[in-house]
């Protein structure tokens, strides 16, 4: 069936195994992030014996999902006030920087009889999520303590997804500065300093990694095989984890400009067009209802991706050593943005290749 996204288990496998063993050696856990690809049981619980100590997701619809799976599960969005019974069910731990939102995980936590351990997120200037006062986050720490049914075990935060502000060793060290202060006002114990994610890695190949740091959430280095700060490939991984894999439609010689007055296209934009003359146009079968289209990549490296529609990519193989027919399958790379819309459409099919024996399973 295709469209589909094609995922090699042993490939993902060994990328978090990779970064699970760079991790450690600089005494830091690893927190599998598995949003990227809608944290496919399938693929999950095959995970979970590389080294990693932690399964992380922004939806708690996903670690639903991952029940079964025996590891421990982080929440890394906000918990919604609505969502504080799943959160306390479902994940082991959530990340926080609402005390009304925490109030109401003690609450639900105390009705199911539970302890939920959570970590309060600090903004060190990306301008996401995060206490970014330094006295609003000691009077939260002060009043999380008296509650019954939460263990407080560290700080967490994020860096790079919406300011694009880089780790470092300054701003993490303030992270870790703040979690010391803490230890010493409150006279307890954090266990768990979450530096990031895949951006941060950077910083332990400088050998700048603050010592206090005990957790890094990495999702796009384990799927993709890169780091995010600077988007540099990742020694020892795959970056072929994933594969789309889309079948030919139409395969037409046309001009390469429309005809007639331009308008704008079915999203509002008025695209623009360079003359080339006539060229050999493929169309496949996904669009942008399926896919990021600016995500995706054309193995074949003579292939230009000319535009799409909702249900249509148009592509120009006039300049592609392989003579394609109509069904034939074109193959694509992803970036983040691709494999994100690829794994969460339902109008691509999902297949896990668990090797040599080219075992196959679908979740269409």
């Amino acid at each position: 069936m295709y469209p589909r996204l094609e995922i090699d288990i042993n490939k993902l496998k060994h990328n978090a195994s990779v970064l699970s063993k760079k991790c450690k050696e600089k005494g830091i856990e690893t927190a599998v992030v598995t949003k990227v690809y809608c944290a496919f049981p399938e693929v999950v619980k095959y995970l979970k014996d590389s080294g990693i100590k932690y399964i992380a997701d922004s939806r708690i619809k996903n670690l639903k999902k991952l029940r079964d799976i025996n590891i421990s599960k982080i929440l890394i969005r906000i918990p919604m006030i609505t969502e504080v019974e799943e959160v306390v069910k479902y994940a082991d731990i959530s990340l926080n920087s609402e005390f009304e939102v925490i109030k109401k995980l003690d609450e639900k936590a105390r009705i199911l009889n539970e302890k939920h351990k959570i970590a309060l997120m600090v903004d060190l200037g990306d301008l996401r999520e995060g206490y970014f006062k330094e006295e609003e986050l000691f009077k939260v720490v002060e009043k999380v303590l008296k509650l019954k049914n939460i263990e407080l075990i560290g700080l967490g935060t994020n860096l790079t997804c919406y300011g694009a502000v880089i780790p470092s060793k300054e701003n993490l060290g303030r992270l870790c500065s703040l979690a010391k202060e803490i230890e010493n006002k409150f006279n307890i114990k954090l266990s768990f300093i979450s530096g990031g994610n895949s951006s941060s890695l950077h910083l332990l190949d400088k050998g700048e990694m603050p010592e206090k740091v005990t957790n890094l959430r990495l999702g796009e280095a384990i799927a993709l095989g890169r780091e995010t700060a600077f988007g540099e490939v990742i020694e020892g991984t795959y970056q072929d984890v994933f594969k789309l894999v889309c079948e030919i439609i139409e395969l037409k010689e046309k001009p390469s400009i429309p005809i007639g007055e331009i308008g704008v296209d079915a999203f509002g934009n008025k695209p623009y067009y360079e003359d080339r003359g006539i060229r050999k146009r493929a169309i496949v079968g996904i669009g942008k209802q399926d896919i990021n289209v600016d995500g995706v990549i054309p193995m074949d490296t003579k292939i230009d991706i000319l535009g799409a529609s909702s249900d249509h990519l148009i592509l120009d193989v006039t300049d592609s050593d392989k003579e394609y027919k109509v069904g034939d399958k074109i193959e694509f790379n992803l970036e983040y943005g691709g494999l994100m819309a690829a794994s969460t459409s339902e109008y691509v099919a999902k297949v896990f290749k668990y090797g040599d024996e080219k075992e196959l399973a679908y979740n269409v």
